[in-house]
This record gives C-alpha cells, sequence and structure tokens, in this order.
C-alpha cells in the first residue's frame, strides 16, 4: 500500500513538472522575439537547457544516492520555478539564456523520480511502474501547450508566471507527502562508493547492460526528436495545416505513447523478456518512421506517425526497467542521471542534424531519423544477449 501511495504521489508530480515545462516550450520563440531572438538562436536558447542539463543531472543523482531522493527533488523543483519566474521578469536576451541554463542545472526531477521508482519497485513491477510514470510526464507535455495557449490570451507573462506556481505545488507536494526511498543514504560506505566523478559518464557506458541501455536509449531520443524536426516542417510547408492543427495533431502523437505505457502490464503479461519487447517495438518504429519518409498526403503521415508514437512510447519504460534491474541499488541515482544525460544530448543532437539535412529534402529528416532508430535497433539486439548472458 505503502509502495502504491507513494507512486500515485510521484505521478501527481510529474504530471504538474511536465505540465509547466510544456506551458513555455511552445511560447520560447514568440516570447523571445521581443529581446531580439531569431530563428538561429532560438535553436541555442533550446539546446542550452539540455547542455546544462547533461552536466548536472549525473551530479544531482548521485548527491540523491548520498543525501536522499527528496531534498534533491525538492531543490531541482525550486530551481525550475525559479527559472520560470526569470522568464516573465526578462527583460533581455541574456537573461533568457541564464533562466534555461539554471533550469538545466537544477533539472533532476525526472532522473531523481525515476530513482524513487527504482527504489519502491519490486524487479516484476518495474517496467509497469516505469510505465504508469512516463505516462504522466507525457500527460503534462501533451496538456501543457494547450494550457499555455490559453493562458497567453492574459498577457504573454502570465503563463511564465502560472508554470512557476505549478513547480511551487510540486515543492509543497514533495515536502510534505513524500517519503525518502533511499534507503541507503546513511550507509557510509555507499557515501564513499557515489563521490561523484564526471568520468562516471563514461565509466557507466562500459557497463555491459546499463551501458547498452543507456546508448540505445541515446539513439532513440535522437530519433524521435530529429522526427519532430521533420514533423513541423512537413505538417506547415507540405500539408499546410495551420498552427491549432498542428497542435492538435502533435497532442495526438502524445496521447498514442501514453496510451501503449499505460498497456506495458498487459504486454508483460504476454512477452516477459523486456528486452524483446523493445526490439519489436523499435522494429515498428523503424518501419513508420520509414513509411513517414515515403508520405506524401495527410492520410498515410497521420498513420505511420500515429503507430510510430504508440510502439515508441515503450522505449522508457523498458529501457528504465533494464538499467534498474541490473544496477547497484545505491547507485540508482546516479545511474539515471547518467541516462538523463545522455537522453539530453540526443535532444540536442537530434534537432540539429534534422536542420542540416533539411538542405537535401523535408522527407530526408525521416529517413535520417529511420537511420538512428536502425543504429539501435542494432544495439537493442547487443542488449537482449547481454542480457541473456548476464
Amino acid at each position: 500500500m505503502k509502495t502504491k501511495r507513494l507512486l500515485w504521489v510521484l505521478v501527481f508530480i510529474a504530471v504538474i513538472n511536465s505540465m509547466g515545462f510544456g506551458i513555455i516550450i511552445p511560447l520560447l520563440y514568440p516570447y523571445g522575439k521581443k529581446f531580439g531572438v531569431t530563428e538561429q538562436t532560438i535553436g541555442l536558447l533550446t539546446a542550452a537547457f539540455s547542455i546544462a542539463q547533461f552536466f548536472a543531472t549525473p551530479v544531482l543523482g548521485s548527491l540523491s544516492d548520498r543525501f536522499g531522493r527528496k531534498p534533491i527533488l525538492v531543490f531541482s523543483l525550486i530551481g525550475t520555478a525559479v527559472s520560470f519566474v526569470m522568464f516573465g521578469l526578462a527583460n533581455s536576451v541574456v537573461m533568457l539564456f541564464a533562466a534555461r541554463i539554471l533550469d538545466g542545472l537544477t533539472g533532476g526531477n525526472i532522473s531523481v523520480a525515476q530513482a524513487m521508482v527504482s527504489d519502491i519497485s519490486s524487479p516484476k513491477d518495474r517496467a509497469k511502474n516505469f510505465g504508469i510514470l512516463g505516462s504522466a510526464f507525457g500527460f503534462g507535455f501533451v496538456i501543457g501547450p494547450a494550457v499555455g495557449g490559453l493562458l497567453n490570451n492574459f498577457g504573454m507573462k502570465v503563463p511564465f508566471f502560472f508554470a512557476a506556481a505549478v513547480a511551487v505545488i510540486g515543492v509543497l507536494l514533495s515536502q510534505f507527502l513524500l517519503a525518502e526511498t533511499n534507503k541507503h543514504k546513511d550507509d557510509k560506505e555507499s557515501a564513499e562508493k557515489n563521490k561523484f566523478s564526471f568520468a562516471a559518464l563514461i565509466t557507466v557506458l562500459k557497463m555491459p547492460v546499463i551501458g547498452t541501455a543507456i546508448f540505445t536509449g541515446f539513439l532513440l531520443t535522437m530519433a524521435q526528436f530529429t522526427m519532430i524536426i521533420g514533423f513541423q516542417t512537413f505538417s506547415t510547408d507540405e500539408l499546410k495545416l495551420n498552427p491549432t492543427q498542428i497542435g492538435l495533431f502533435y497532442a495526438g502523437f502524445g496521447v498514442t505513447g501514453i496510451l501503449m505505457q499505460l498497456a506495458v502490464p498487459a504486454i508483460k503479461k504476454v512477452i516477459s523478456s523486456q528486452a524483446l519487447i523493445l526490439i519489436l517495438s523499435t522494429i515498428c518504429c523503424l518501419g513508420m518512421m520509414t513509411l513517414a519518409g515515403f508520405a506524401t498526403g495527410l492520410a498515410l503521415f497521420a498513420v505511420a506517425i500515429g503507430i510510430y508514437g504508440l510502439f515508441n512510447g515503450l522505449r522508457n519504460p523498458m529501457l528504465n526497467a533494464i538499467i534498474a534491474d541490473h544496477n547497484d541499488e545505491a547507485e540508482h541515482g546516479k545511474v539515471m542521471g547518467v541516462n538523463q544525460s545522455y537522453a539530453s544530448i540526443g535532444q540536442t543532437l537530434g534537432p540539429i542534424t534534422a536542420g542540416l539535412i533539411t538542405a537535401v529534402s523535408i522527407h530526408s529528416v525521416f529517413f535520417l531519423s529511420s537511420l538512428y532508430i536502425l543504429i539501435a535497433l542494432l544495439f537493442s539486439l547487443r542488449l537482449k544477449a547481454k542480457e541473456n548472458k548476464s
């Protein structure tokens, strides 16, 4: 019962946290234009968060191993709230960059929440619980842009202050409703072991199963964020959809992933191997992304993106469960932090490479995404072999 209560508190925190993030993302460019943000600098503004997060999340994860998950989660949410307030009060591009960097440096929310799920879940329930947490983050991202769009009618600064208030609610919930899940935080031997070094970004990748899982996740994340650039350009330039239609279309993509994550318990009853589920879902993603590259009209494109979104929803629950199953309990925070670091770099490199290849054609973006998925498929096959060996 205690595990279920902790999980649902985490789920609620995940929804309001990701909703706050979802509120501001579509508004970054129109808001930043007032201070001189251009089509080129918006990419740098977005990348600033991911680069800061790359270095910060493994540090925060290690600190959560040493001092507990709860204080680090509270610290991360406070940083998010402050960054949103800075956006609302911004009067220059420099302040916008400072706000995004601060949010990245304190952005341990996802990795710490994942470490907490690892702490409270038995091996047989890990994939299911990661699926529930992932669907909560996904739900927040889906409804966030809609909330931001509505609040924008009351003034461009209003969504940022609202997002800050949402993050403060997360702080209060974490402080007063969430119990500490790290049983090893007072263990001196574990504390010595978990002193962080940036060498962990490399040493963790050398772990046979965990390293392969993290790199597979990095490739699949890069593929998804490459696809998002293709999705935006194809929907606008080829399909001639308006911003509202694109928003609804993208929301549908998010909903398919949420539905699949909620279906993880049923899928696990049919296929027990998490690595095998990952392989099958990656094959489906590869087929649909390739199909999207050949699409010329809305119907075929919508089917391809919809089915891709469905099976892409299985990526994080399976990979996170595999990582947690092969990880020392005392290092959940560090390893989940490193995992999130590589995901953040995937989120940066995907759009950059997609932007470069659009010079060839819009369709080539989907084929580039397919290439990343194909490489990820080869690594997922290797992951299955290493998991069997271990």
